[in-house]
């Protein structure tokens, strides 16, 4: 098992697993390939297809955040962690991006002309009022004159930031009570978080045959979507307590693959007497993804090149999560208006689409984002 010394997060000293760093990026990637088709199901009104599940990579990242939060932080607490510096550590981590992503939001949305998808022009007051909400991540009522994009998104201008608005209450949780369970109490925790996780995607609580939810504040999404981060979120802090490295190698590479095979599976049609779509949602979250994160654990890299690689993916893999979609808008817009609805049409744009993203986040990673970084941990971090 082999740690190499964080360059993701200057508020930390601590090291982190390499292996899960690298699989994080993967994780990124796919998200960002599945947008791309969500793009073409948008544009042409269909279903998403080919990475049928690949909105399962945000049930993968809480369950890595879980684990990584519970290893870096849970010895911590009433020696040199107090409350205040968990809260300001993780704004140090996380913020700077979510600010630039809702800024590109806002330049993407006047690039594309502030009209709404149905063709309503936005004031420009409104943009500003999304922005400023989006900076400080307060989400957006569907139907509201700021929900400026009209799918109902709780941040109109950057929607995957919904994941990270719920990242934010997890970690809430964590440094408000989660830190001072017992392991037999967290244990009870996720078993019952599991089981409610369990009858809400089985039973199609939110009618969408997925739980593809969180994204919005309509209906049961906000129920879902809490739901969603919590159980995987607390099973990743139960693993780091339980971990102990098992003998195994090309970890990385084992458990790339089955994340791609997972997430291209077609659609599990059926849902009498429950949603089989479900079934194997949970499947994932339950037994697989722990299991990916486990071996992830345990495994290490044996050459520079899948160092290389692991670090690199680690390091763009939050970057490029969230500042994508902005730059996916402008895909569906020029989607819609010529009227393409499939990959052979387009692959080239999309291709260059994806290309641009991740040269993107890597520039972005290094121009602003750790720079940020670097002044605010000397600044509110550094023992005076």
């Amino acid at each position: 098992m082999q740690k190499i010394s964080s360059s993701a997060s200057f508020a930390d000293s601590k090291p982190h697993y390499d292996l899960l760093d690298g699989l994080r990026g993967v994780a990124a990637l796919l998200v960002v390939w599945y947008h791309v088709f969500e793009g073409y199901a948008f544009a042409g009104g269909t279903s998403i297809e080919t990475i049928n599940h690949g909105y399962l990579a945000v049930d993968f990242f809480f369950i890595l955040s879980g684990f990584v939060i519970g290893y870096a932080y849970d010895d911590r607490w009433g020696k040199t962690l107090t409350v205040k510096n968990f809260f300001k550590r993780r704004l140090v981590r996380l913020h700077p991006m979510v600010v630039l992503g809702a800024v590109l939001g806002a330049i993407t949305f006047f690039i594309q002309g502030s009209v709404q998808w149905d063709g309503s022009h936005v004031a420009t007051s409104l943009v500003m009022v999304a922005l400023l909400c989006a900076m400080f991540f307060i989400p957006a009522v569907p139907g509201a004159g700021y929900e400026v994009r009209g799918n109902g998104e709780m941040f109109p201008l950057n929607g995957p930031a919904w994941s990270l608005f719920f990242e934010y209450i997890g970690n809430i949780f964590y440094a408000l009570f989660i830190h001072k369970f017992s392991t037999k109490a967290l244990t009870v925790m996720v078993v019952i978080l599991g089981i409610a996780l369990t009858m809400f995607a089985c039973s199609d609580a939110a009618g969408y045959g997925s739980i593809g939810v969180g994204w919005t504040l309509d209906g049961v999404n906000f129920v879902g979507g809490l739901l969603r981060m919590l159980f995987p979120f607390s099973m990743g802090m139960l693993l780091s307590r339980c971990f102990k490295p098992v003998k195994i190698r090309g970890a990385f590479w084992i458990c790339s693959i089955v994340l791609l095979i997972l997430f291209h599976i077609p659609f599990v049609e059926g849902s009498e007497p429950i949603l089989m779509n479900g079934v194997f949602e949970m499947f994932c979250i339950i037994f697989v993804f722990p299991a990916l994160v486990w071996l992830g654990a345990s495994g290490s890299t044996t050459d520079k090149t899948s160092t290389r690689i692991c670090k690199f993916l680690g390091d763009i893999s939050f970057p490029l999560y969230i500042i994508h979609y902005p730059f996916m808008y402008l895909f569906y817009a020029w989607l819609i208006k010529n009227e393409y609805f499939t990959l052979g049409e387009t692959w080239e744009v999309a291709v260059c689409v994806c290309a641009w993203n991740v040269l993107l986040a890597y520039a972005c990673l290094k121009l602003y984002d750790e720079p940020v970084r670097k002044w605010l941990s000397k600044k509110y971090l550094t023992k005076k």
